[in-house]
Parts: structure tokens; sequence; C-alpha cells
């Protein structure tokens, strides 16, 4: 049985050394910490995993973490929920429509992250469902995708084919 904490809304200078001191400090005790990073960049993704010996130390890691205040902002801390499988690529079957955007998979437009640094977890959407158990979405007429014919930013001309 896994005993993971998920650590979010870290700035992004904070690293495994950091989070292993403020484990110290509150006399906690972690198996190991693993600071999720951008491949490209290395630089932080805002959050960590805290793999704990046991469950009373998790419950313990969570309870002083969440919502602990870090420069201007708040720590979020709960247990991790289990990587989604690699194996179900974007494509048939994923309970997409054909043309919708592989990359990013519900994570994007789905309103689930709220904007936060946390919205590439599989947190709220993992749930052990499948994308065939998920009801269809409904697009909304927003400006995510402007009608053709306005004028648009390179970027939002890019964003644009990507959806």
């Amino acid at each position: 049985m896994s005993f993971t904490v998920f650590l979010g809304n870290l700035p992004t200078w904070v690293t495994a050394d950091d989070i292993r001191g403020w484990l110290s400090a509150e006399n906690l005790v972690a198996d190991a910490i693993k600071v999720i990073r951008n491949p490209e960049t290395q630089e932080s993704k805002g959050f960590a995993f805290i793999d704990a010996p046991n469950n009373e130390e998790m419950n313990a890691i969570i309870r002083r973490f969440d919502r602990a205040p870090l420069e201007d902002r708040l720590l979020r801390a709960n247990p991790a929920q289990p990587p989604r499988s690699k194996a179900q690529g974007p494509g048939p079957g994923t309970g997409r429509p054909q043309g919708s955007a592989g990359h990013g998979g519900p994570r994007h437009g789905s309103g689930q992250g709220g904007g936060s640094s946390t919205g590439d977890l599989p947190a709220g959407a993992a749930g052990g469902l499948g994308g065939d158990a998920r009801p269809p979405r409904r697009r909304k007429a927003s400006s995510k995708r402007p009608a053709s014919g306005g004028s648009q930013s390179p970027f939002a001309e890019e964003l644009a084919k990507a959806l």
C-alpha cells in the first residue's frame, strides 16, 4: 500500500532539500521526496510527491502542510492519486470526440483546476474512471475558440490550432 502525499501550490524555487528540511523541523519522516519538474526547462511545476513510511506519518504530513502559508500562497497537501495509465493514449475509445485535442487530455478546459498550479494533477479527474465512464462535455460559446475571421494574436492562432 502506498502512503504518498501530494504537496501542491509550491513556489518554483522549492527543492526536495527544502521540503526535507521542513519535514525534519517538524519531526516528520519521509522515505522519498520528488519535486516534479518540466523536462525541457527543469523548472519546478509547483508540486511534489512525498513518500511516507506509514499511514500515520502520511496523515501527519497532510495535517501540517495542507493550507500552510508560504510566501503569498497556501500550500495544498492530500493523499496522492494513482497515476494515469499511459497505455490509453488519445484517440478512439477515450471518450473524446474526433478532432479534439489529444495532448493534455481532460485536464485542459475541464474546469477542475480552478486556474491553480495543481491543474496538472490527476487529483480530481483520476478517481479510477476511464474516458468512457465520463459524461460528454458540452462546449460553451466562449472566448476559448473565437469565430473564424477575427483578428488573433499569433499565440491565439497557435492555441486555436491545438484545440
